[in-house]
């Protein structure tokens, strides 16, 4: 890689970590997609939930950035992503100024959704400020400690699945339903495959820093079949929107069976790659297949 300028462009972009926006912008799709076949579908909401989500998501990898730097956890063996404050890309008072923007942008965009909707709401838009300030607080909490701790899938589910899914739905509809729980679900599950295949790479230095993730608690087998079966178990809990007339079985075989092709095809590459940087390029699948599965999705529940 070329040499990178403290606090260029290029290293604050680097910082961001553009392949993890796929996780903030599926499950805007996912809900927003519910909205448009149940009839309420707001395009300006949709678009304002997406700035919302990614700004979240840059703000918790500049939070992760910060923190891995000044826990010292950083290494130059290090197979994870690179990090921009361990590699002098850029200074940490120059991230806290990164950090603190992207709340605030997020937090802009928060008022805004909130200033589209807030008198169709059943409980005045309380519900979401509520959400947004959980939002912020776990933006630290999970970078920070929760993650450390082994609670970064059960986050995952929460905050890309049941919250993202759920608040896209509910900001656009005024209302939850069975198919957004289900959706929540399924979302949580793809999106949690791309954490999975972090902490199964990263689990030889994750072990020696202290961070106990499942895998380290469990080990490589427990991650290994841990990482098919999330893949699995969505691709199943699709039959719902087949069952509840969203989805035809044919769209069913041609949308959530193509990822799960998809999925199980990178699955064995990782785990005939097993270790080391070559697992840099199953994050790059995982990420790839999770946009798929967004995709594919999105289109069949609004045709």
């Amino acid at each position: 890689m070329k040499e990178i300028k403290p606090n260029s462009l290029h290293a604050w972009l680097l910082a961001a970590r553009p392949k993890t926006l796929t996780g903030a912008i599926i499950p805007v799709l996912i809900g927003s997609s519910l909205a448009f076949a149940d009839g309420g579908f707001e395009i300006a909401l949709a678009l304002l939930c997406v700035l919302f989500a990614c700004g979240m998501q840059i703000a918790a990898n500049f939070i992760n950035d910060l923190y891995d730097y000044l826990k010292g956890s950083d290494r130059e063996d290090r197979l994870g992503p690179e990090r921009a404050c361990a590699q002098g890309w850029i200074t940490p008072r120059a991230m806290r100024w990164g950090i603190g923007s992207t709340l605030v942008f997020s937090c802009l965009m928060g008022c805004a959704i909130l200033h589209e909707c807030w008198e169709q709401l059943p409980h005045g838009g309380w519900e979401l400020i509520l959400l947004g300030v959980l939002c912020v607080v776990f933006a630290f909490l999970y970078t920070t400690i929760l993650s450390y701790r082994g609670w970064g899938d059960l986050l995952v589910l929460i905050f890309f699945g049941f919250i993202s899914v759920g608040g896209t739905y509910y900001v656009q509809t005024h209302i939850l339903t069975t198919d957004v729980w289900i959706a929540s679900l399924i979302c949580g599950l793809v999106i949690d495959t791309l954490l999975v295949v972090n902490n199964y790479r990263d689990r030889e230095q994750d072990a020696l820093s202290g961070k106990q993730t499942l895998i380290v608690r469990f080990g490589e087998p427990f991650g290994r079949y841990l990482y098919l079966g999330l893949g699995v178990v969505a691709t199943l809990l699709c039959l719902w929107f087949v069952y509840s007339g969203k989805m035809n079985p044919f769209a069913f075989i041609g949308a959530p069976c193509i990822y799960l092709y998809l999925h199980i095809l990178t699955w064995r590459k990782m785990v005939t790659i097993r270790s080391g940087k070559k697992l840099n390029s199953i994050l790059g699948e995982t990420s790839r297949n999770m946009l798929f599965f967004g995709l594919l999705l999105t289109i069949v529940l609004v045709g």
